[in-house]
This record gives structure tokens, sequence and C-alpha cells, in this order.
């Protein structure tokens, strides 16, 4: 396409530069449009793959561009392994091993032996696992992979920089309910998922001293940062026989796990059709509504036809049906976006997300609901899939934009059981992509009637009774009194 585009940039200037009108111009663009190239053929790095004693796994990418090492460290299992006890315990753990010093070193120390090394360093995890990593200049990879190593194998845990994680949480909890979409995605996902990880939102009880102690944390960190769950990822200025040494020593005398990794309970979620509002004296609706679905992330034409699908439908903003429909023609909402997740090991949900003003909440759920029935009555356009087709294609390339990311992806990918190859799959499966399957993958997994729908908004200024889209429950939040009858608001009148 740039080469396209370079090409049309040119022969207009030089129409130009020939003082041609309208008649040259057209001349230049029926050139262009004649134009063919060969298809695009991108090959992205494939990763050396290494073992280390103990059969640890190590995907290595050598970029000699500059004088930087990254390593990456990534745990399978999280939290969600070992149930709600271990939520909060399992939410700070990598926060706690980056701030929490080492068994030799105070928190202060670390800090400063990493700023003096220029060491830079990332902690993260889910439920499902969690991740180390580093950066550092070639010079010091063998300092950097010492003090990193220490702090990820001999956690401190340090009990005031815990309290001070804890106190954050506990605030960050209190204020929850100030922010109406984030009230609205944490309640749908408590409605869909109920008892789960997914559906956990954090509270004063699992931030009890009890739950969130160094000894729990200990007993976790125990369970979950040992040898048999990890894999290791190298990019940069080194090659393996230069960075082997290291990471021997950093696996070296590792205690192993104490017991096998439980696996995490699957999902049960909600079927239930229903209509819920947190009311809030607000000038703005904030909507969510889905329902489930069964479909995965796996080489399907149903998997590959409902991401093109979900694009046009609300995922590829401003070309999207829902964002130009619902705020563009009709100026019901702010903003309109849908959603379809498919994770690899379970189903997900379906749906959309909008923001309205009170006075045309449920017109916009209404238009919501038709544009998704449109979508399962009639074809998208060629247009529309072309576009989304291209769009996502074009955007594949960043899936490659450093070797950290490439490793990362590989890393993942073989973790939760995808091919190797799955970006090269996943290009070839858009690619195949067709109106009439984006019909049949709305038409088998979409259901406008079966929808669960949240609205955090004030009932006294709603549009219509919240009730004209059924029976409506509404959710007690702080305190708030419960109730399953219909919400008292009528509709403001104007004026």
């Amino acid at each position: 396409m740039t080469r396209r585009l370079a090409g049309l940039a040119l022969l207009v200037a030089l129409a130009a530069a020939c003082g041609g009108g309208l008649e040259a111009q057209d001349v230049g663009r029926r050139a262009v449009e004649r134009l063919r190239y060969p298809p695009l053929r991108f090959d992205p790095p494939e990763p050396e793959v290494h073992e280390l004693p103990g059969g640890i796994q190590v995907y290595l990418l050598e970029d000699r561009a500059l004088p930087l090492v990254s390593v990456i460290a990534r745990f399978q299992g999280g939290y969600s392994h070992y149930g709600r006890p271990y939520y909060a315990a399992g939410t700070a753990m990598p926060g706690l091993l980056r701030s929490g010093g080492t068994l030799s070193l105070a928190p202060d120390s670390v800090d400063r032996l990493l700023e003096y090394y220029a060491v830079q360093t990332t902690f993260g995890g889910a439920g499902e696992s969690v991740f180390a990593a580093m950066n550092t200049l070639t010079e010091h990879l063998d300092t950097a992979l010492e003090i990193w190593g220490d702090i990820v194998r001999h956690p401190r845990f340090d009990s005031a920089r815990l309290e001070v994680w804890r106190g954050q949480e506990l605030e960050n909890v209190s204020r929850r309910a100030d922010d109406p979409a984030r009230l609205a995605f944490s309640e749908f996902n408590e409605l869909m998922f109920g008892d789960h990880p997914i559906g956990w939102e954090m509270d004063a009880v699992d931030l009890s001293r009890e739950r969130l102690s160094p000894e729990r944390m200990r007993w976790l960190y125990d369970r979950l940062i040992c040898p048999a769950h990890l894999a290791l990822g190298v990019t940069g200025d080194v090659s393996w026989e230069e960075i082997r040494p290291g990471l021997e020593a950093l696996v070296a005398e590792w205690a192993p796990c104490p017991e096998p990794l439980p696996e995490p309970p699957p999902p049960v979620i909600r079927r239930e059709i229903g209509v819920f509002l947190i009311p809030r004296e607000l000038e703005q609706s904030t909507i969510v509504l889905a329902h489930a679905t069964d479909l995965r992330q796996e080489d399907t034409r149903d998997y590959y036809a409902s991401r093109i699908g979900n694009a046009i439908l609300g995922a590829s903003g401003f070309s999207s049906r829902l964002l130009s429909r619902v705020r563009t023609e009709e100026g019901l909402a702010y903003s309109a976006s849908s959603l379809w997740t498919t994770p690899v090991r379970h189903g997900g949900i379906v749906g959309a997300t909008t923001r309205t003003k009170g006075e045309s909440t449920v017109a916009t759920i209404l238009m919501v609901q038709d544009i998704l029935r449109e979508m399962t009555r009639q074809p998208p356009s060629s247009d529309e899939v072309d576009r989304a087709v291209e769009e996502a294609v074009n955007g594949f390339v960043f899936n490659f934009d450093s070797p950290s990311q490439v490793i990362s992806r590989r890393m993942f990918y073989d973790a939760v059981g995808l091919p190797a190859d799955w970006l090269e799959r996943y290009v070839r499966g858009i690619q195949r992509v067709r109106p009439d399957d984006v019909l049949r993958v709305f038409r088998r997994h979409v259901h406008p009637e079966r929808l669960v729908i949240l609205v955090v908004g004030d009932p006294e200024r709603f549009d219509l009774p919240l009730e004209t889209l059924g029976p409506v429950t509404v959710l007690e939040i702080d305190g708030e009194p419960a109730a399953t009858s219909p919400p008292s608001g009528s509709p403001r009148s104007p004026g």
C-alpha cells in the first residue's frame, strides 16, 4: 500500500509540474490504478530454542543493533490456581518482588544498585501467570543478571512495603464507586462470571492483614515462582554461548516446586438474561450489555470470522457500525464499541459498551440491539469486510515491533498451547474471511434477545422506564438496598 501511495504522489507531482489540469490528474489516477505489485511477504524472526538443566526452555533472539540485552522470565500460574483467599497476595506479588527487597538487600539498596547500573526492570502478572523482565547494557549483563536473579529468587517481601501497597489498594477500593465506567465493568464481570477470578474485584476482606501477610506471600511464592513453571526469553546483543553461563547460575540449586500446580476452575458464565441498574445521580449513563459465547481462540473459520465481525460491529473505531450509527448518525452516545472475548481454554462474552446522556439511555440500548440483529440477518458489505481485513493485516507487523515482543508472544503461545506459527495462521485465516462467514458466525454465536444489560445512571433522567427492557434488578452497592422490582423513575419531560 505504501508503494502505491508513493506512486500516486509521484504522478500527481509530475502532472502539476507539467501544468496539467483535471485531465492530467485523471491520466495519473488511471495509471496508478493499473499498477500491480506482488503480495507483500513478511517472514517474522524465529527465535532459537535452548534448554537449561531441569528442562527450562530458553527462547533467544540475537540482535546486535544496540549494546543492550533483555531477559524475560515467565512463570505459568497465578492466584487463580489457589482460590480467593490468595487473590490479594497473588495480585501484590509482582510489585513486591521488585519493591520489597531481597533476603540480603534492603529495598533501598536494591533501588540504588539498579539505578547505578542503569538496569530497567518490569514485573507483572495476572490470574494465570507472573512475569519479570530486565533490560541492561551488555557491559553490565553479568552484574545485572545477578541482581535481578536475587530479586526473583530471594525476595524479602518487606512488611513496610507490603503495608504501603495494602494502604494504596484500600484507598483504591474506597474510590471504586466514584468512577462510573470502572464500577460498571467490575460489576458486569461479577454478574457474568460470579465467584471466579475473572469476576473478582478487590475488597476490604481480601486486603485484611490475615490474607495479605508476608507469610502468605511466601507460601504462594514458593508454589508459583519455581523452576517447573519457568520459561526464559533473551533478546539483544548476546549469543547463546555468552548468556548460557549466567542463566545456568540463575537457575542453579533452585528448590523444586513443592507440589504440582492445581488446575484453575473453568468459569461458569451466566446464561440467564437480565436487566440491572446501579442508580447514581449522574448526567450520563454507562451501559454494558453482553451474553455468553462458546467461541474460543483457535484455528477455525468461525474464530477468524468473529474477529472481522467484531471489527465491523464496533471494534474498529469511527468506521464501525456502532459508532457510526449510534454516535455519528443518531447522536445518541458519546462513545460506543463492541466486545467479543475469545479465550483459549473456555468461552467468553460478546456484546457492547457505550456511554450516553441519561435522557437517551433506553433509546441507545434499543439501537445497539437493533444493530446486533442486523448483523445476524444479512452479511456485511464486501467493502466493510475488505476494510476490516486490510486493517487487521496491516496491523500484523506491529506484533513484531521489537525482538522482546516476538519472544514474549512465542512464550505465551507455547504456554497456552497455541502453535508456534499462530500469527502466520492468524493472518491467513483473516485473509480468507468473506461476508457470508461473518453472517454465519453472528447467526451461530450472537443472540440480541439473550443479553445481560447493566446500566449505571440516574433513572429519573431516563427517556423510558428501564423496565421497558424487562424486569429490573437494582444492585446493592456500598450498602444501598437491593431490590428486584423495577425502579420508580419515569421519563423526564422536555423543558
